[in-house]
Parts: structure tokens; C-alpha cells; sequence
């Protein structure tokens, strides 16, 4: 089931069952999973419609999500609290929303500008999120089990103006998402501006903002186009921080190999199916935006050699940073075992068709949910 925002009172009398559930003689099989985005964004429409759905198929229906999916049942600050409660069994969590409650997962997300592959960093941050000791300790803490990453796509930038270059970025007041881009955008002579996403329209309509940085998908999703005519392909960061599937611990040792087995399979397709769907709706969103009348350009070389020079920088900066401001006290093991696993994964998808949802998902079963050992996630 998919619920809409206008269904509130289900929300509240589902959430009011849940105990009930969670005792019930159906625990096992019937589930709560929750996405806060709308159900045809990528996570919600793939990573837990179409997920939901495979579910069903893998396990003959001895599995049965029920999906709810905006934020009726839970806002994206409590997705957290509500695995945690068993108010949903499963559900898409990101960490920047809780720093101090998950210091290992942003720490590693610092590392975002720095890349722009989306299909390596999603199977990379999976591999790396169930086998690094340090972030499964974290999640253990919490007492959730990780089974699988989202990504977004190279967030670019939406300006109400051309922005090509760094003399066009002057005094430029820019929607960031992130610490890092923001140090970037004040570097380069821009204003960085901490505002949620969904304020990106109202903020570039009314002129508080000149720019905003997000998913190329956006300018058609949200209606960017209409307030941002000009988009500028400067790879600013990607987001992965926290689990696109986060199980509530109980729940999953409840369950019998078999079943988690169906959830390793599940997640496995679907988190392969989400990032490349994902990328084909940015690359449409571009080309409609165009076709709308939008003007769509490269960087030039100063603007795209000042994110280069920054993202060397960052390389440097990232271990104290994971140390003085995350509090992590090995920091040198925590990036470099992610550093070293981004850099296998770029090996093992050189030559693959990157189009290929299957073989994708041969391939993250085979390197990354095969080799999870038989109590993973019991605690």
C-alpha cells in the first residue's frame, strides 16, 4: 500500500497497531517500511515500491511490506527514532538529519564532494557499511541493521543567472547541502546559504538565493526550471550518509535465514535498479529543462579547477575533521578502508554495462551480501 499525505488518519491509527503488530503471531512476515520521499522519487519508487514487490516474489509472500511513503508516518528527523521504536520494521534514514547520533557515517560523508560516480559510491559506501568494523559498531550502537546505501547523483548548479566561471560566482548567494560544499562556495568568492531543499523554489523565486546545488532531477520534480534557467554541470558532492534500508534490530533477528536472505536479494536489486533509474531521470530532466526554453552549460576551466584544488584539499583536511568535529579515534582507519574500498569498486565496474541492472546485482550479491557472515545484524 502506498500512502498519500491526505491519509493521515491511517497513518496514525497504523502507527497506533504497531505494538500490537510487533507481538503478533504475523510479526515475521507482515511489516511497516517507510521512505520520507514522495513515491515517485527514485528511493521510494524503486528502493521500496518496486523493493516491496520483489520482497512479495522472492519470499512466495511469506514477506508482506506495507509501504507508506512522503511524510505522514514519519519526518525525515525521525526516521531514526521510529526503527528504533519498532513504530516501522524497515525504513530510509540519512544521517546528516542526526549527526551526533551517527558521527561515523557523516564523518565518511565528508568525502562527498570529492567524488561524482554515483553507480561506484553506491555499491562502495554498501560494501563499506557492512564489513568496516568501526561503522558497524555504530550501527550495532544504535541497535539498527544497515542492509544497503542510496545515492544521489552529482548535484549541480541551478542559478537564476549563467554562473561558467569563478568571476560569474562572485558574491553569489548559493543553496549548499553539506559542510564541505559550503567551505568550497565561500572559497571560491560565492555566499554559501543553509536552507532544506524543498526551499530552493521559494528562495530563487523570491531572489534570497541566486543558486542552488541538488540532483539534476530536481529542475523537473521540483519545478527548478521555472525559477532557475540556467544549469551549470559542476559536479558538487554526492549524498549517501545513513542506510536506504535501516532494519530495526529486533525485527531482524526475528526472522529465519531464509527471510533475511530474501532481504539481501531484495536489496541487492533494487539498490542497483534505483541508481541507474535514477541517473536515466536526472539526464531527462536536463533535456526537458532544455527543451522548456532552459540553458544547460559545462564549467569552464577556473570554476572547474577550483573544485578540483578543493577536493585535493579535502583529501587532507577529511581525517581531522572526522577526529576533532565527529569524534572518531581512528580516523586514519575509518577513510582509508573507504578510500580503498571506492577504489575496488571502481575495478569491478570498469567493464561492465553500467546499464545492466542484473549484472549489477550479480555482482553486488556476489562481492558484497554473499560474503556477509550468517548472524549479520544479530546482535
Amino acid at each position: 500500500m502506498i500512502l498519500k499525505r491526505s491519509h493521515l488518519s491511517l497513518a496514525i491509527a497504523a502507527a497506533v497497531m504497531l505494538p500490537a503488530l510487533a507481538t503478533s503471531a504475523q510479526a515475521e512476515t507482515s511489516f511497516i517500511a517507510n521512505s520520507f520521499y514522495d513515491q515517485q522519487h527514485p528511493h521510494s519508487k524503486y528502493g521500496y515500491i518496486e523493493w516491496a514487490n520483489t520482497v512479495r516474489e522472492l519470499s512466495d509472500g511469506e514477506l508482506d511490506p506495507e509501504v507508506y511513503t512522503g511524510t505522514v508516518l514519519l519526518a525525515p528527523r525521525a526516521s531514526l527514532q521510529g526503527i528504533q521504536d519498532g513504530i516501522v520494521q524497515v525504513a530510509h534514514h540519512a544521517a546528516v538529519y542526526t549527526p551526533s547520533e551517527m558521527p561515523v557515517a557523516n564523518a565518511v560523508q565528508e568525502l562527498g564532494f570529492n567524488f561524482d560516480d554515483p553507480l561506484v559510491a553506491i555499491l562502495a559506501v554498501t560494501d563499506f557499511s557492512t564489513h568496516n568494523p568501526i561503522q558497524l559498531q555504530e550501527w550495532e550502537d544504535l541497535d539498527i541493521v544497515y542492509l544497503g546505501a542510496y545515492t544521489t547523483p552529482p548535484y549541480v548548479l541551478f542559478c537564476r543567472e549563467p554562473v561558467r566561471n569563478l568571476e560569474e560566482l562572485q558574491g553569489k548567494r548559493i543553496r549548499t547541502a553539506g559542510s564541505t560544499v559550503s567551505a568550497w562556495v565561500e572559497q571560491a568568492g560565492g555566499i554559501p546559504v543553509n536552507v532544506p531543499s524543498s526551499e530552493m523554489y521559494t528562495g530563487l523565486d523570491r531572489g534570497s538565493l541566486d543558486c542552488a546545488t541538488n540532483a539534476a532531477n530536481d529542475l523537473i520534480d521540483r519545478s527548478l526550471w521555472e525559477v532557475a534557467e540556467h544549469t551549470t554541470l559542476l559536479p558538487t558532492g554526492m549524498y549517501w550518509s545513513g542506510p536506504q534500508w535501516g532494519f530495526n534490530e529486533d525485527f531482524w533477528s526475528g526472522l529465519t535465514d531464509d527471510q533475511r536472505d530474501v532481504f539481501k536479494q531484495a536489496s541487492a536489486k533494487a539498490m542497483t535498479r534505483m541508481i541507474v533509474q535514477y541517473l536515466a531521470t536526472a539526464d531527462a530532466a536536463l533535456e526537458e529543462a532544455q527543451e522548456k526554453g532552459n540553458h544547460v552549460y559545462q564549467p569552464e576551466a577556473d570554476l572547474m579547477s577550483s573544485v578540483d584544488d578543493f577536493r585535493e584539499q579535502a583529501l587532507t583536511d577529511v581525517y581531522d575533521i572526522a577526529r576533532d568535529k565527529y569524534g572518531v579515534d581512528d580516523p586514519e582507519a575509518l577513510i582509508d578502508d573507504f578510500l580503498a574500498t571506492y577504489r575496488k569498486w571502481q575495478e569491478l565496474l570498469a567493464d561492465i554495462d553500467r546499464n545492466d541492472e542484473a549484472a549489477l546485482a550479480e555482482l553486488a550479491m556476489q562481492e558484497i551480501y554473499s560474503t556477509l557472515p550468517d548472524d549479520y545484524g544479530i546482535y
